[in-house]
């Protein structure tokens, strides 16, 4: 549907603001370029999913995107506001609009699932004890994993850590979901569980979400547009078939998984 909505308003001429626009956005480590000056747009309702190599910066575009880290340049712009350059109760209200599912669940090991989903409701809302239960409910149902509110973390396998992860996110009800490599060591089938997972809940939840991944297989089932980030900038974005076809040799051997020479690896 969002792809057919995207059609019919670039055949009327129509240009929607972006749901996030990033703009020139450079950020160095130990006087290392990782970001360099990075331009992407993705559309409200879009699923946008960043792939590269080991250490080509996409969890720190990531956290750029929800204000963790600051650039040294360059802008994020959410809803037409600019969150790098706004003052901290206006980035406050901007980050609300997010949910951020991390990498490996970053579950707090000493509550159980039940108080991991609800901590962000007692800490941002007003909610009675008998709301926030409906809601734990609610997310954990998303999420397929209904009567394991009262299970301890040390008892989920890594494939529910995942989802229990997305719950919490998911939980204040965001306009917009981050996954920080949501399929990192889990098996194919776990990985396809979660992908399963993640689509649905965007069909339910009609969010913007943007993930971050080196698995293929999982960016192509997910995504309305794969994006390249490589020397630290989005060197090539099209919707999954296109991508598969696109005539970069460097990207034609990161789909296939071949090996690279030192200087496309630089």
């Amino acid at each position: 549907m969002e792809q057919e909505n995207r059609e019919r308003r670039s055949a009327s001429g129509e240009h929607p603001t972006p749901k996030i626009a990033v703009i020139d956005l450079w950020k160095s480590y130990a006087g290392r370029a990782v970001l360099r000056g990075v331009n992407l747009e993705i559309g409200e309702g879009e699923s946008f999913v960043v792939v590269g190599g080991s250490g080509a910066g996409k969890s720190v575009l990531l956290k750029h995107l929800i204000g963790l880290i600051a650039p040294e340049r360059g802008h994020v712009i959410v809803d037409g506001e600019d969150l790098t350059n706004s003052p901290p109760e206006a980035c406050l209200k901007i980050r609300r609009k997010f949910g951020m599912s991390f990498q490996e669940g970053a579950l707090f090991d000493s509550l159980d699932v039940f108080e991991n989903i609800a901590f962000p409701l007692r800490r941002h809302t007003r909610m009675s004890e008998e709301e926030i239960a409906a809601r734990v409910e609610e997310c954990l149902r998303l999420v397929h994993l209904e009567g394991v509110e009262r299970k301890a973390v040390s008892e989920l396998s890594g494939g529910m850590r995942r989802r229990v992860g997305f719950a919490r996110a998911i939980s204040l009800q965001p306009q917009i979901l981050l996954f920080d490599e949501p399929n990192t060591g889990l098996d194919p089938m776990t990985s396809a569980v979660i992908d399963e997972v993640i689509v649905g809940m965007r069909e339910h939840l009609h969010a913007t979400m943007v993930t971050i991944t080196h698995d293929m297989k999982s960016a192509f089932r997910i995504a309305d547009r794969v994006a390249m980030l490589r020397g630290g900038q989005i060197v090539a974005a099209a919707a999954p078939d296109a991508f598969k076809d696109l005539p970069d040799p460097y990207i034609q051997k990161f789909l296939a998984g071949e090996p690279m020479d030192e200087e496309e690896v630089a």
